[in-house]
C-alpha cells in the first residue's frame, strides 16, 4: 500500500503530498506549493529518495517550492504541457509574483504512468480549472489537484478556466471511478468519490 504524508502550505492552504513506496523508500512530491524547507525537512525525516516532482497544474500555490525541492534532491519536474504558459506566469490573475521556477523536465499526458519503487501513478487529464489540469490515480487513491474538492470543485474564473469543461472532466474521468476511491484534493479535507457523487452540489446539479 502506498504511504501518503501531507503538509498544508502557503497562505492558500495548499495540500502538498509526499507519496512513497514503503519497501524502497522511493517517493514523489505532489504540488509543493510553498514552504520548501518544511517539505524538505519532512522528506529527510522520512528518509525518502525523491524520484519526481509532480504538479497537478501550474498555478502559483502548487508550484512555488519546485525550485527548492529540485535543487535539494535533483528530481525532475513533471507537468502537462498544456499548462506551460500558466506555469511560466503562475500568479497571473492573482496579482502575485513568484520567483522563476525551473522549467519542467518532462511533460505528462493522459494515460502516462509514473513509477517509483513498487508504486505507480496514472495520469488523468482533467482540464477546466486550468487547460492542463491533471489528476494522479493509483488503484483507489486519487490526487485530484484543484479539479475536485470535498463538497466543491475548482474555481474556473482564472485564465484558461472553463466551468463546463471542468464538470465534463469530473463526470467523465472521476465520478466514474469506484465510489470507495479516496480523494486527496489540492485544498481541504480528503473525501471519497462516492461522497461527492451523492452530495457535491456542483456535480449533482450537472445531472439535472
Amino acid at each position: 500500500m502506498m504511504q501518503i504524508e501531507s503538509l498544508t502550505v502557503s497562505m492558500f492552504g495548499t495540500n502538498c503530498y509526499i507519496a512513497f513506496c514503503i519497501k524502497t523508500r522511493e517517493a514523489v512530491v505532489i504540488d509543493p506549493g510553498a514552504e520548501g524547507k518544511n517539505i524538505i525537512d519532512k522528506i529527510k525525516n522520512l528518509q525518502l529518495e525523491i524520484k519526481y516532482i509532480l504538479n497537478t497544474h501550474g498555478h502559483i500555490d502548487h508550484i512555488g517550492a519546485n525550485g527548492k525541492i529540485k535543487a535539494e534532491f535533483n528530481a525532475p519536474v513533471l507537468i502537462s504541457e498544456k499548462d506551460l504558459e500558466i506555469y511560466n506566469n503562475p500568479g497571473y490573475g492573482l496579482g502575485l509574483v513568484l520567483k522563476k521556477q525551473p522549467m519542467p523536465d518532462h511533460f505528462i499526458a493522459e494515460g502516462d504512468s509514473i513509477k517509483f519503487g513498487r508504486e505507480e501513478l496514472r495520469v488523468l487529464e482533467t482540464p477546466g480549472h486550468s487547460p492542463g489540469g491533471v489528476c494522479f490515480l493509483s488503484g483507489k487513491l486519487l490526487f485530484s489537484g484543484d479539479s475536485l474538492f470535498a463538497g466543491s470543485v475548482g474555481r474556473t474564473d482564472l485564465a484558461g478556466g472553463s466551468f463546463d469543461v471542468l464538470i465534463k472532466s469530473i463526470n467523465e474521468k472521476l465520478i466514474t471511478l469506484p465510489h470507495d476511491t479516496i480523494v486527496y484534493p489540492g485544498h481541504g479535507p480528503a473525501t471519497t468519490i462516492g461522497a461527492e457523487a451523492e452530495s457535491n452540489p456542483f456535480i449533482t446539479a450537472s445531472y439535472l
